[in-house]
């Protein structure tokens, strides 16, 4: 088995285009085949500086690692089409030869005039077809000599495929089954422009042929386009070598009305591609998931349920477990929703499945850039404590702020219904217990103390926790107060508990 990914370098990865490698990836690798990474860059006038990077390094960040390809080399090089112009030629006219394609000499203003006329005698959608050719300037309607003489004076032309009518073209789809589409639906498609470069349609298919590419699996966008192929694979004589064609469904937007644009992240203010993307004109960065703190293992994880389903209830797959589980013949026809809460799940799951051990640097980082310290000990016990509320671990800075940050000022709601009653009694009695305890610091002295003077007063420990909390630590909510007491110290502890004694409403 060999795949090929083959974007084009016109701008930063959509999400559709990184799962589209990514199934290419995972069924190559569950077949022991080979991954070959190829540039199509036919479309000059929509080059875009820095994007082929930024697509090798986007997909080298999610562990979607190619054999061949711009990058690696290979023997079936080179792997950028502008590099592979000179042979392109050859091929249609090969074709023209065949008779399956013709010199097309009409101008923009030509084929202007001809789609106006036809769209004023009713045509809704004009086409350069079977009936429309014989009426413009091409090597079919044309004498020979005149053809001849256009050629020879270096006349611009495109090369057009000659759709044949009256057919009936049949695509065994490995996803969508059997597509049957007539010729006269399709027409004359430019092989080869004016500029010296083939269209996708013509070196997609010729570089899938010398690359013995023989799976194509790529977005659904592609299919209307599958029985123009199919029509050149016959043209050439190259059924026998045919690639089995896949045609993955379309991602939609998170509420599933349409497909999915960069609009949808920007409008959630989630990040949209897998890493940083820099704009070439302005130099503006967009950070990507990497940047976000999403881990690699998630985002693919996310993408590879986007469409596929493994047959049974479950969500969690490593990169080898997905390879061993995948199979096209799970992969739905129907669009697939990009819920971006879902990825963010993905990310919480594996970040709760790391190891402390493997997160004390970054944390640590977070730690710095605050200009807050803490010491091994603490920093180890600390993250476990938070880790269940954080989804990334950049969240790391807004759950341990008040730990580090003594508290300012109170919630006036908590204040009104959490600091009356017995509780003002409870706090002074309780800095009283914390000072003179001469017991060793740590959560259960804490959480004891609290529980006896609560009971003194006959009033029981739940009824004081939010208030007690928000004493210490300035929020309504948080991780286990008693352990976070515990890490904070006494002397930290009892300080912050003599400020919101100060600070509790006159009776």
């Amino acid at each position: 088995m060999r795949v090929r990914f083959a974007p084009s370098p016109t701008g930063p990865l959509h999400p559709g285009g990184v799962r589209t490698a990514l199934f290419n990836y995972l069924l190559v690798r569950k077949a022991g085949g080979q991954m070959v990474l190829r540039i199509e860059d036919t479309d000059q006038t929509r080059f875009v500086p820095g994007a082929e990077e930024f697509i090798i390094e986007s997909l080298s960040w999610c562990g979607i690692e190619f054999d061949e390809g711009v990058h690696k080399g290979g023997a079936f090089g080179p792997y950028r089409q502008s590099e592979r112009k000179a042979m392109y030629r050859q091929y249609a006219l090969q074709l023209v030869e065949s008779g399956h394609a013709y010199y097309a000499f009409d101008t923009e203003e030509e084929l202007d005039t001809m789609r106006e006329q036809f769209k004023a005698s009713g045509v809704a959608s004009p086409q350069y077809n079977a009936i429309s050719r014989v009426r413009m300037k091409n090597s079919l309607s044309l004498p020979s000599d005149e053809v001849a003489r256009r050629l020879e004076a270096g006349e611009a032309y495109v090369i057009r495929f000659k759709m044949p009518r009256g057919r009936e073209v049949r695509v065994q789809d490995r996803i969508r089954g059997l597509v049957v589409v007539q010729t006269a639906q399709l027409d004359d498609k430019v092989l080869f422009k004016s500029d010296g470069m083939p269209t996708y349609h013509l070196a997609n298919v010729v570089d899938d042929r010398l690359m013995e590419i023989t799976h194509v699996i790529r977005g659904e966008e592609w299919l209307p386009s599958t029985p123009l192929h199919v029509l050149l694979y016959e043209a050439f004589g190259w059924q026998d070598t045919m690639p089995e064609f896949s045609h993955l469904p379309l991602l939609l937007k998170p509420d599933g009305d349409g497909k999915l644009s960069k609009r949808d992240g920007d409008r959630l203010g989630l990040p949209f591609y897998a890493t940083e993307w820099t704009n070439p004109e302005t130099g503006d960065k967009t950070p990507g998931y990497r940047e976000a703190g999403y881990f690699p293992e998630a985002y693919v994880n996310f993408l590879a349920l986007l469409g596929w389903n493994p047959g049974d209830n479950r969500e969690m797959f490593t990169m080898d477990e997905l390879i061993q589980a995948f199979s096209l013949d799970r992969v739905n026809k129907h669009g697939a929703r990009y819920d971006f809460t879902k990825l963010q799940w993905f990310n919480q799951q594996y970040l709760r499945h790391r190891s402390v051990d493997s997160l004390v640097e970054p944390c640590r980082k977070i730690l710095m850039d605050k200009g807050w310290e803490a010491e091994d000990a603490v920093l180890k016990a600390l993250i476990p404590l938070v880790m269940d509320r954080m989804v990334l671990v950049s969240d790391f800075a807004k759950e341990v702020e008040s730990f580090f940050e003594d508290p300012t000022t109170y919630d006036e709601s908590v204040v009104a219904k959490k600091w009356g009653g017995a509780f003002p009694t409870v706090l002074h009695e309780l800095i009283g217990c914390y000072e003179s305890s001469e017991e060793v610091w740590g959560a259960a002295v804490a959480e004891a103390l609290f529980k006896e003077v609560a009971a003194r007063h006959h009033v029981t420990p739940g009824s004081l926790l939010q208030g007690l909390r928000l004493a210490v630590t300035g929020q309504a909510s948080g991780p286990a107060l008693f352990e976070w007491m515990g890490l904070r110290g006494r002397s930290a502890c009892v300080a912050r508990l003599r400020r919101a004694a100060a600070a509790l409403p006159a009776n």
